[in-house]
């Protein structure tokens, strides 16, 4: 798992969770973990078995635990066996390198929403709240738009609130189902489709539905700083400070510590 390295907390406290795995620098920004043992990868299996992810990601998780049972078994060491290992591969996540494809001409990449007995996977739905605040951790994003008016007049500028999930395409189907989930918001499809946003832009929805949810199930790492800022915005919103140059001018300063803008101490 790769994240920005501001959120290299949440990394510590997964290979805590697991105890197993390593953590490292990525890049300039950028810090991953990353089990490689056997025998790490087999309490990370152990954990997604119990608890299965719900994305597009599933399939990738249940190509990746054949791979392991292949290995666990020692069957990776025949010709056979590895055969097989490139045929999973060349069905996950990118496929095969050039130089595997150029290796193993006549492999078939395996068919990727299928379990190990031929029958079809269905992708889960959404069940438990701590997940769902664990991949907002993640992938979601709170905003503070203010919107510059052509007027030179700072009354007419508008200030709204914003909070989106975006996902690949091929998860288009659990987008929509934070609609149901929340009882609010929208998704839309990107331009060029190969993106999709679930967002909620409706005041009394944030203030009522997403607000409070968030509270209850919490963010973790730096973007649960986000998360409180956002709730100061709102609130001052719910006072109509923002209606008043000095709270405006409270907004913006709260706008520029926020998401990109926010300052982490080493």
């Amino acid at each position: 798992m790769g994240l920005h390295k501001k959120d290299r907390i949440i990394l510590e406290h997964l290979q805590s969770y697991f105890g197993v795995g390593d953590i490292s620098d990525s890049g300039p920004n950028g810090v991953k973990f990353r089990v490689r043992s056997i025998q790490g990868s087999m309490v990370v299996l152990k954990h997604f078995d119990k608890y299965p992810l719900i994305t597009n990601k599933l399939y990738d998780y249940l190509l990746w635990r054949q791979v392991l049972m292949i290995i666990d078994r020692k069957e990776h060491l025949t010709e056979q066996g590895l055969r097989r290992i490139v045929a999973i591969k060349a069905a996950m996540n990118l496929g095969l390198s050039d130089k595997l494809k150029e290796a193993f001409l006549d492999i078939v990449p395996v068919k990727r929403y299928l379990d190990t007995e031929g029958a079809l996977v269905s992708p889960l739905k959404i069940s438990d709240p701590y997940w769902l605040a664990g991949f907002t951790s993640a992938e979601g994003c709170f905003f503070v738009n203010i919107t510059k008016s052509k007027s030179e007049s700072e009354l007419k500028q508008t200030i709204r609130l914003r909070f989106i999930i975006t996902q690949h395409s091929r998860d288009a189907h659990l987008m929509k189902s934070l609609t149901e989930y929340f009882h609010c918001g929208s998704c839309r499809e990107r331009t060029g489709g190969l993106a999709v946003d679930f967002s909620v832009d409706r005041f009394s929805d944030l203030t009522d539905k997403i607000i409070p949810f968030f509270k209850e199930y919490c963010i973790l790492g730096v973007k649960s700083e986000d998360f409180k800022d956002f709730c100061r915005v709102a609130e001052l919103m719910k006072e109509n400070k923002h209606l008043t140059p000095e709270g405006r001018d409270q907004i913006r300063q709260i706008k520029a510590g926020m998401n990109k803008g926010r300052v982490i101490m080493d």
